[in-house]
């Protein structure tokens, strides 16, 4: 059992206009303060190297007991999942989905259930639909905030019904956050400060400060819930590349700089991206207010057609809707370089042009 999405992005998704890739470009480690003298390679194996976790408890605004360290937002996820749910129980997790949420579930034996984000209420978390879908038998509510694919943010009001739903029937709120920090000094605070005994948060520096390499990711729980995460990662990577710990310590001492970097980018973007979606009647669409991350709706034709043409004729690559179980639209990106989302959406054009 794998990821089908997984496997489509790592061997098919590369183009020279990459309009698929999910955080933004790459921040440069030249820029980074350090010498490669000041670097280790080995350090202390034991749960979570200390420096990194005061880092990352700070950032998150908890205690570094809450805080467990993981490769990146998806062993995150699989951490979180394998701790709240198990073989036989029963996982509430929204759709569309981004994919692996979904394919770590049912590896681990949960039955999925399923509650809807709908394109026409701008993907919104409806509260009475996560009430309409719960069991007794569920142990965790999987939402993305903000949404992935469509970048939808989910209000603190929401999430907090979301809670006292969960709480009604003994389950958890698992809320991935890992896009959250791309509204940079607009974010809300995280949803794991409305009630740490029901909401579990994951993220990481991957997506909105351009730090995917690092795969410096986290989960926030309660510290009983933690240390059994600790315990469960023990058979999947019992000490991580020092080196990148002690890259992603420095990078959250300078996250800043980072930050307004990756803020600069996503702004003028946005602004291209919203531009382009302007001038079509072959799309239906919600403007990108934040995020960086669209959702857009073919109105005509075959999208998987139109994907394979863009990236065979045109060398731009978009997500497929089928990905996230929404066969008529398809995802697109905006962290890439300003000059490739720029040429991306011009062969976009060219390419609903030829469906047209």
């Amino acid at each position: 059992m794998g990821s089908e999405y997984m496997e489509w992005a790592k061997l098919h998704s590369g183009a020279r206009f990459n309009l698929a890739s999910s955080g933004v470009v790459e921040y440069p480690l030249a820029d980074l303060p350090v010498r490669i003298e000041d670097l280790v390679l080995s350090g202390p194996g034991a749960y979570g190297w200390p420096p990194l976790l005061r880092r990352l408890a700070a950032k998150c605004g908890v205690s570094p007991d809450n805080v467990v360290a993981a490769m990146g937002t998806s062993m995150a996820n699989h951490l979180a999942l394998a701790a709240l749910a198990g073989p036989g129980d029963e996982v509430l997790i929204e759709r569309p989905a981004y994919d692996p949420m979904v394919s770590v579930a049912r590896y681990l034996g949960a039955e999925v259930r399923r509650f809807d984000r709908r394109a026409e209420d701008g993907f919104a978390v409806r509260p009475d639909e996560v009430a309409r879908a719960i069991t007794s038998r569920t142990k965790a509510i999987v939402l993305t905030n903000l949404h992935n694919p469509s970048s939808a943010l989910v209000d603190t009001a929401t999430l907090r019904q979301v809670g006292a739903i969960a709480r009604d029937v003994g389950a958890r709120v698992l809320v991935d956050e890992v896009y959250l920090d791309s509204l940079f000094e607009n974010a809300p605070s995280s949803s794991f400060h409305l009630d740490n005994g029901c909401f579990v948060v994951t993220s990481s520096l991957t997506k909105a400060y351009g730090l995917s390499g690092l795969r410096c990711g986290w989960v926030l729980a309660d510290p009983d819930l933690a240390r059994r995460m600790w315990r469960i990662d023990d058979l999947f990577a019992a000490n991580p590349p020092h080196v990148a710990e002690q890259l992603s310590a420095i990078a959250l001492d300078h996250l800043p700089a980072i930050a307004a970097r990756a803020k600069a980018l996503l702004e003028e973007n946005r602004r291209i991206v919203n531009d382009f979606y302007q001038s079509r009647t072959d799309l239906d669409w919600d403007r990108l207010e934040h995020g960086m991350t669209t959702f857009p709706r073919l109105a005509r034709g075959n999208v998987d057609e139109l994907c394979s043409r863009l990236r065979e004729r045109y060398e731009t690559t978009v997500v497929p809707g089928r990905f996230f179980e929404m066969p008529q639209h398809f995802r697109v990106a905006v962290g890439c370089p300003t000059e490739t989302l720029r040429e991306g959406v011009k062969r976009l054009a060219a390419v609903l042009a030829e469906a047209g």
